[in-house]
């Protein structure tokens, strides 16, 4: 969490709630979707527990690697833009200088004061300076892959587990009833989190996720009494 002189800013969160978010989202989708699915198709629990654990394990392996990859090529895009700006800096101190500058006027400030602000904080730091204000690459929003993959793979486990064990604990005749229900009730609570933690609309988040785990856990299971039935 990101605070100055008291203040409290959401925006240090983004990295990890995201990746917690989709995690705890993804895993409890896909694992009460698989569960659902074969069941419907008729699968006898034992082997309905087996493919739960199959798809846990699976899953967060996938989270994790996706995660990786994707917030890695971030990171690396962000390094060849600073190592860029820092070669620039080197050569045309001058014209990264006149960059700046143009930059605060922009965003308000006379060509004076812009030009003051620009020289001290070049003086200063000035790589800082240009990421920062140019490249827009922040301390709090910057690229963690490992922090990303852990949070994706850990949430995933989390958020699966609880169909897995509703599954598990529910009679054999109430399992797609039971594990539909829990589930929706999981997407509604982690929803509501999630937008409460980024000062959104706590009900319209709930909502949200949960419209997408219905629709998922919906489809698998006409897909599972579809082949189910035609076995």
């Amino acid at each position: 969490m990101a605070r100055i002189q008291g203040e409290f800013h959401r925006s240090g969160r983004v990295n990890w709630l995201r990746a917690a978010v989709l995690g705890a989202n993804d895993g409890t989708i896909s694992v009460a979707s698989l569960v659902v699915g074969v069941t419907a198709a008729g699968v006898p629990q034992e082997n309905i527990l087996l493919t739960g654990v199959a798809g846990l394990v699976a899953g967060a392996m996938s989270m994790a690697a996706g995660e990786y990859v994707s917030v890695q090529s971030q990171a690396d895009t962000e390094a060849a833009d600073l190592e860029t700006e820092k070669r620039e800096l080197d050569i045309e101190p001058e014209s990264e200088l006149t960059e700046l500058t143009a930059i605060y006027v922009n965003r308000g400030l006379d060509q004076p004061l812009a030009r003051l602000v620009a020289e001290k904080l070049m003086s200063s730091d000035a790589l800082g300076a240009h990421a920062r204000d140019e490249l827009g690459i922040t301390e709090t929003l910057r690229a963690r892959p490992i922090q990303a993959a852990l949070f994706s793979a850990g949430f995933f486990v989390a958020g699966a587990i609880i169909p897995l064990v509703t599954a598990w604990l529910a009679p054999a005749a109430m399992i797609v009833e039971v594990t539909y229900t829990t589930a929706l009730a999981v997407l509604l609570i982690l929803g509501g989190t999630a937008a409460y933690a980024g000062g959104a609309s706590v009900t319209k988040g709930a909502m949200r996720v949960a419209f997408w785990g219905v629709l998922a856990m919906g489809i698998t299971a006409c897909v599972g009494k579809l082949f189910g039935a035609a076995a």
